[in-house]
């Protein structure tokens, strides 16, 4: 799957031979090889493909490449870490800018995204002919539209100049796909979140359906789309009915939990603060003969502190990790202090000096962890696998928090109102014990930073309000070059698609 000519293939061929994601409703393991010409003759058929799409929300690259550690590397919050300057080389040169076509995490980037494109297309062509109860067909569409919307969003704003595919495209044509321009692509992404939000279930049933797209989830994905394009006052709609009262439960059952450390206990998943989460089970049983097969969180074990010892009987029960995405020393400034310090950063320096601990200085070593997603002995794998590989931590895509300050920031930006963005600002502080700040821009960004730490925002919120290369600059990010990333070279080879002007192309 490491090229965009390869997935279509792969999608036309095998599309549900890849193993599917663990957790609630996704639990399908669809067994042997079925190709797609004669699949999809029945409604269990239909919902094997609709998980098959949904699988990829979760994408782990085999080189330990994901969304979320990629987007980390790349933000003043961290450093690449890990064992050298070579270890997951694909972080390293996102994290000191200096990516080129040939060496970085865009191959697994673009292969996450059109991969689910792809899968998206099949099932949306195949589902008009499928027998099965009508009202049901209505809802798995709605779903693959969302999903589409999803992986077309992170394309766009990764990579800009994109392919823009609506159908299965024929191996015989698979060389003659253009990029499109990129308000095209916008204008896609919005028309299938419209189409989703009118089908879409407002709720579902956390006992069996649980992470499956709601209306809630569209439109807080619809209104992220539009903050990003500078439609602020459609963004500021979509979040509105998506946030409600500040502090209080809105229509679709959202609120803040009471409080912020409980966000990160692994057990509860599904909570009321998660809009969008990203599942990960225990129960996949991945191994080293195939890193991206498994369903477990990478990232549990990447963001350990490296050859960890706890002396105290007291001492945090982390498991020796990688040491990756060791936050900056910028940033523990930032957040010293602040009440959600403590359920963030595991400040190993710190325990150590105090003789609780010891652990071995990885690359780039500040002493300063994630401790968000730092996996723990209690939420060691006792199944089959390697324990490294399957730990069960879910991940926000989307949570209540960043909802509020991101409908904060499209109320500022655009000019509106700005008593409801103090409102919002005030309830995420609220909830760790702070007092008000006037809601300036400044203010929502240095809030998001430290409440969203860790969770792969910080770079599109810099991109987004044209201040990366303020806060980037240090780490060798150049402005007008590395707002987007370099199409991987494997896409270019005998097509129509154009490299990217900033990295040497035409496009």
């Amino acid at each position: 799957m490491k090229s965009y000519k390869n997935n279509i293939i792969a999608s036309a061929m095998a599309l549900l031979t890849l193993g599917a994601c663990s957790d609630s409703f996704l639990e399908i393991q669809p067994k042997g090889t079925n190709l797609e010409a004669n699949y999809y003759q029945n409604q269990q058929e239909a919902y094997n493909g609709l998980v098959a799409i949904y699988d990829v929300v979760g994408w782990t690259g085999n080189g330990f490449v994901t969304k979320q550690n990629a987007l980390n590397a790349a933000s003043d919050d961290h450093y690449a870490g890990g064992g050298g300057p070579t270890d997951i080389t694909p972080l390293q040169v996102w994290s000191n800018y200096t990516l080129d076509p040939a060496t970085g995490p865009q191959g697994e980037l673009w292969s996450k995204g059109f991969s689910g494109v792809f899968r998206a297309n099949v099932l949306l062509q195949k589902l008009p002919e499928v027998p099965m109860d009508e009202n049901l067909k209505a809802r798995y569409t709605a779903e693959t539209q969302f999903l589409r919307a999803y992986f077309y969003f992170d394309l766009v704003r990764l990579f800009e100049n994109i392919p823009l595919l609506t159908s299965p495209v024929p191996t015989s044509e698979m060389y003659d796909v253009p990029q499109t321009d990129p308000t095209t692509v916008y204008q896609q992404i919005e028309s299938d979140l419209h189409a989703a939000i009118q089908t879409l279930p407002a709720t579902v049933d956390l006992a069996t359906e649980a992470g499956r797209a709601t209306i809630g989830m569209a439109r807080a994905l619809l209104g992220k789309v539009y903050l990003h394009q500078e439609k602020f006052d459609l963004a500021a709609q979509e979040f509105a009915a998506v946030n409600g009262t500040p502090g209080e439960t809105s229509q679709y059952g959202y609120k803040l939990l009471d409080n912020f450390a409980d966000l990160w206990v692994v057990d509860n998943k599904f909570n009321s603060e998660s809009i969008f989460e990203i599942n990960f089970t225990n129960q996949s049983n991945g191994d080293w003969g195939c890193v991206g097969c498994t369903e477990g969180n990478v990232l549990n074990i990447m963001v350990g502190p490296r050859g960890y010892n706890a002396i105290s009987p007291d001492a945090p029960d982390f498991v020796s990790g990688w040491s990756f995405l060791p936050f900056t020393e910028e940033f523990f400034s930032t957040i010293q202090g602040d009440p959600r310090s403590h359920a963030t950063v595991a400040n190993l320096d710190s325990l150590e000096k105090a003789g609780a601990v010891t652990y071995e200085k990885g690359y780039m070593n500040t002493g300063y962890f994630l401790k968000k997603f730092a996996g723990r002995e209690a939420d060691r794998s006792t199944g089959g696998g390697v324990m490294e590989l399957n730990f069960r931590q879910n991940m926000y895509e989307i949570r209540l928090a960043d909802t509020y300050l991101l409908e904060a920031e499209a109320l500022i930006r655009g000019g509106g109102d700005s008593g409801r963005a103090q409102q919002l600002m005030d309830a995420v502080r609220a909830r760790v014990g702070l007092s008000p700040i006037p809601a300036t821009l400044e203010n929502i960004l240095i809030e998001r930073r430290i409440e969203l730490a860790g969770e792969g925002h910080r770079w599109f919120d810099l991109i987004r309000n044209g201040i990366a290369a303020d806060e980037l600059s240090e780490k060798g990010f150049v402005s007008g070059k590395h707002e987007i990333l370099p199409i991987p070279l494997l896409e270019l080879d005998n097509t129509l698609i154009e490299q990217n002007q900033e990295y040497g192309g035409t496009k």
